[in-house]
């Protein structure tokens, strides 16, 4: 089954954590917020999401079936 991130902005603060453990798939903004980019999670990469997940202090990355 496909994963997909997702972010949600009201809970992010802004710690830049998850774009530290998973920079293949996200990166920062000038502001220090995460983009994500917007694909599915690549077989290879899914432990890695799994820990961005994880280990976001502010719980506001979530990784849930691609539509």
């Amino acid at each position: 089954m496909s994963k997909q991130l997702q972010v949600n902005p009201i809970a992010c603060t802004g710690h830049g954590l998850c774009a530290e453990l998973l920079p293949e798939l996200i990166t920062l903004d000038e502001w220090g917020y995460p983009v994500l980019a917007g694909q599915q999670v690549p077989p290879g990469l899914d432990r890695e999401a799994r820990r961005a997940v994880a280990g976001c202090p502010a719980l506001a990355l979530l990784l849930s079936p691609a539509p």
